[in-house]
């Protein structure tokens, strides 16, 4: 097992020091994802990386039952907490602003949709959240694929489906998030 498998598993398995030593192996890692997110967002944001990590791995820390499996899996459950910090800022934004808008991103060539498309990311994840009604599997792919920056192999072994099925599913759910995010 890579270095960094090895501590993720013991880390699971309670081993403290096993975290104290993985966090300054992955906060390199974490940041350049999170600074990815950023660039996506407009100029005016408020979150920086530093604190966007900080707060994604204070959200990981506290998670109990997770059995780490490799270091795939490590950036996908990363990726998955530093969207979710990012909507529950867009939200309270939204909230102080009244509705005057949310923040913003930017679909780029990662999520193949449209280049330079405009989303406001609290749409996008009130559409996952239906995309995931409709076909959980799809809304997963997209979220490893986009949010977490995977690639099709490294999606295919964190949910254990076929490569096939992930550039069949990444296809499909890209048009209906499309389709969805563009009014139908």
């Amino acid at each position: 097992m890579p270095d960094l498998t090895r501590l993720l598993v013991d880390w699971s398995h309670g081993n403290r020091q096993s975290l104290d030593e993985l966090m300054p192996l992955v906060h390199a890692e974490l940041k350049q994802l999170a600074a990815g997110f950023l660039r996506r967002e407009r100029g005016d944001h408020t979150l920086q990386a530093t604190a966007l990590v900080n707060e994604a791995f204070l959200r990981l820390i506290q998670q109990h039952g997770v059995e780490w499996k490799s270091r795939a899996h490590f950036f996908a459950i990363s990726a998955q907490m530093i969207r979710r910090i990012l909507v529950d800022h867009a939200r309270a934004q939204r909230a102080e602003k009244r509705g005057s808008g949310g923040i913003k991103i930017e679909i780029d060539e990662a999520m193949a949709i449209s280049p330079a498309v405009d989303l406001d990311i609290v749409l996008l994840d009130d559409a996952l959240e239906k995309l995931a009604r409709l076909d959980a599997r799809q809304s997963r792919i997209v979220e490893l694929r986009f949010f977490a920056g995977l690639s099709v192999e490294d999606t295919a072994g964190v949910m254990e489906i076929s490569t096939a099925t992930v550039k069949r599913e990444w296809s499909s759910a890209r048009a209906w998030l499309f389709r969805e995010l563009k009014g139908g």
